[in-house]
């Protein structure tokens, strides 16, 4: 089997997306958050390091800041996100405690990917955390860097998951969100969308087919996730875009089994 090579991934990069932990309305899904710290906290105990890139900063700090939709000036983009950011990390504090496993923040610019000597501290911070048993929580800092919410240098955090997997020598990279993976076509527009469980090399027809998604508090679309995979294949790095809405499922695709799309 083709995907046989991801049970022995050990470490893994699993970045989810701001529609896979809110409510449409923008408002924080606990029940979702409670899960994935649940199973996340699991794997590490069977072995696994894990890293978990988490979107939701902005989508977060929205009610807490009265927004009743995404805010559209750079200032309050980053405003929310700082506030965000803090009521994220409270709760992941509190859900991966449940299970009694340690989580760091660790929050990066694009900068850092620039620079040989950034880039080792970086590596090292991780490596040191994975060490200790600690699952890094992975964000861009957006209150102070505004290429990601402006959507210029990292796109969002799909880039940034890759750019992620490749700095720490990962072996895999699973893009969570609410699509179940790459379809022939918009399955939110034709009933008939078919399911592209393999993907071996990304052309351009492959590009063609992913149309962007719509959401109220995401950013980015299938694309970006197409985009991110591109990095990450370079480096030897295998990537699996799957749905969020059962994170149970997320051990059946590490044993293997043909959930998502899969891209060499």
């Amino acid at each position: 089997m083709v995907r046989s090579v991801v049970k022995n991934a050990k470490r893994i990069v699993i970045k989810i997306g701001t529609t896979s932990i809110t409510y449409p309305s923008g408002n924080i899904n606990l029940r979702k958050m409670e899960s994935l710290a649940r199973v996340i906290s699991d794997l590490q105990n069977s072995g696994k390091e894990i890293v978990l890139v988490s979107s939701g900063a902005i989508g977060a700090g929205m009610d807490r800041m009265g927004f009743m939709k995404k805010p559209q000036k750079l200032e309050e983009k980053q405003a929310t996100a700082a506030v965000g950011q803090a009521i994220l990390m409270q709760l992941y504090q509190k859900f991966f405690g449940e299970y009694n496993q340690s989580v760091a923040q660790i929050l990066l610019t694009a900068d850092v990917f620039g620079s040989k000597i950034k880039k080792t501290n970086t590596f090292n911070t991780f490596d040191t955390l994975f060490k200790f048993g600690v699952v890094p929580i992975v964000n861009e800092n957006d209150a102070i860097s505004t290429e990601e919410i402006q959507e210029e240098r990292f796109g969002d955090n799909d880039t940034l998951s890759a750019m992620v997997a490749v700095l720490i020598n990962a072996d895999l990279l699973l893009i969570l969100s609410d699509v179940e993976g790459l379809y022939d076509c918009n399955p939110s527009k034709n009933p008939d969308a078919r399911l592209i469980s393999y993907i071996d090399k990304m052309s351009e027809d492959i590009i063609a087919a992913a149309e962007t998604t719509n959401s109220k508090v995401g950013t980015g679309g299938m694309i970006t996730k197409l985009l991110a995979s591109k990095i990450t294949s370079k480096k030897g790095i295998h990537t699996i875009l799957a749905g969020s809405k059962d994170l149970g499922k997320l051990y059946d695709i590490l044993e293997g089994k043909e959930i998502g799309t899969f891209i060499k």
